[in-house]
């Protein structure tokens, strides 16, 4: 079985530093970021609580994502997308990803994830599937705005900020639902 690394063809850029006191890299999402929306008991979908520092000179603005390259599709799972967080900007409180994204900054708005829906949806593995891996990543962009339109799928935000990063924060949390 393949790793799956969702990096594996894109440009190389710049790391810088991403931190949460909802999770910590590697280790699973505590209950409130599992799908009570998908069906898990005692699941919140809250988003988790992000700061990033040390950005590269002449970022503009920021997205972010919430990524799982495990989920049985074939094309992994978007949970969440973020655009146009202004550089002025460096965290996300927890919860900031509700069906109203009125925890993010102005300018700010979140894209539908794959279940159609602008907001965090949480982890919610298929039971039995093994271990999955989350990929919170705050991209560090050379542009004031990305251009997607609010109703773009994630991947068109990927496509489209592929040529306008300048650096990369990831934090990796897990999820697997017994069988």
């Amino acid at each position: 079985m393949s790793t799956n690394d969702p990096f594996a063809r894109l440009p190389e850029t710049a790391s810088f530093a991403v931190t949460s006191t909802t999770l910590t890299d590697g280790a699973a999402w505590s209950i409130e970021q599992y799908s009570g929306l998908s069906g898990i008991p005692g699941g919140k979908d809250i988003s988790p609580q992000l700061s990033w520092s040390g950005a590269p000179e002449g970022t503009r603005s920021y997205a972010v994502t919430v990524y799982d390259p495990d989920a049985p599709t074939g094309s992994g799972f978007w949970h969440w997308a973020v655009a146009d967080i202004p550089a002025t900007v460096t965290e996300l409180l927890e919860g900031a990803g509700d069906d109203t994204g009125s925890g993010l900054p102005e300018g700010a708005f979140q894209l539908p994830n794959d279940a159609r829906m602008a907001r965090f949806i949480g982890a919610a593995p298929p039971a039995g599937h093994g271990p999955h891996r989350y990929f919170i990543v705050v991209h560090a962009l050379d542009v004031a705005t990305i251009g997607v339109d609010t109703e773009a799928t994630p991947a068109v935000l990927g496509f489209t900020m592929a040529g306008h990063i300048l650096g990369r924060a990831v934090l990796t949390a897990t999820a697997e639902t017994p069988a």
